[in-house]
């Protein structure tokens, strides 16, 4: 068993994010039904003792286990009209990790699955201990811009893979995220709003705020279309819509300031260049 082989490791990792789900508020989430399936036991009561070790596991790290790993119905048919509640799990990317690091490891998939979950808990971790450390707007600011800039380039790779080729499709494209997240305003409407000029990046003159809201939809983006295998310039549109729908309404349930309201900030270009590299 080679773990090292990159074609490996990917068509692993899409089995994993295949079953990744996002609740009402945008948090990720893995059925443990699900995962039971892909990690290939044969039963519910084994793997229950696996989730089991893991919560203990969760317990003695400080974590709250209810958090990580929430019980929810899941109602299966039983015949002639009845259903019974047989339970799922809804959970969390580091309950996974967990769960992953107590089961079987003379599994390839589970082998295969400790790669994917560890790498991908540790670069969130990297990512929030970064962001944490930063002392001022100016430096969310670069911090987040820059993640802006690298997870467009993957939304775009994303978008391609699904038939938006032409750089107008793609203009097309992004709109539809922005008309999503800026309740039907596109990049020109928003542009106009903030008082901006035709040649003024929107991106660059985003405070924190608004740069990780559209960060969110950026990111989520790219995973629904790689997910669900989406195809096609109109579902493409579409599905960026969605998300920034959704990411739109995540910040109204928490009572956030909507980011047309939102105030325009200097260019970020403007940012002390010694700023920029010592980030």
């Amino acid at each position: 068993m080679e773990l090292s082989q990159p074609g490996h490791y990917m068509t692993t990792q899409n089995k994993f994010e295949s079953i990744k789900h996002l609740n009402d508020i945008g948090q990720e989430y893995w059925s443990a039904r699900e995962l039971f399936k892909v990690l290939e036991y044969l039963k519910w009561d084994k793997f229950l003792n696996v989730i089991n070790k893991a919560k203990d596991a969760c317990k003695n790290s400080g974590q709250d286990s209810e958090y990580h790993f929430p019980r929810v119905e899941k109602m299966v048919s039983i015949g002639s009209g009845a259903n019974r509640d047989i339970g799922d799990l809804h959970l969390s990317r580091y309950a996974c990790y967990l769960i992953i690091q107590n089961s079987d490891p003379s599994k390839e998939v589970v082998a295969l699955g400790q790669t994917y979950f560890t790498i991908q808990t540790r670069k969130q971790e990297l990512l929030e201990q970064a962001f944490e450390q930063l002392k001022n707007e100016d430096e969310k600011r670069l911090f987040l811009r820059k993640e802006m800039t690298e997870h467009n380039k993957q939304l775009a790779d994303a978008a391609k893979d699904a038939g938006v080729i032409q750089p107008w499709e793609y203009a097309i494209f992004q709109n539809h995220g922005y008309m999503g997240l800026y309740n039907g305003l596109g990049a020109k409407e928003i542009q106009a709003k903030k008082g901006l000029k035709k040649s003024q990046n929107i991106l660059d003159h985003m405070g924190s705020t608004e740069l990780a809201a559209n960060l969110f939809r950026a990111t989520q983006t790219e995973e629904k279309l790689r997910r669900e295998k989406i195809k096609g310039k109109t579902k493409a549109n579409q599905a960026h819509f969605e998300v920034g729908k959704k990411v739109r309404q995540t910040i109204i349930e928490l009572g956030g300031t909507l980011p047309e309201n939102l105030p325009t900030e200097d260019s970020i270009k403007k940012v002390d260049t010694s700023k920029k590299d010592k980030l």
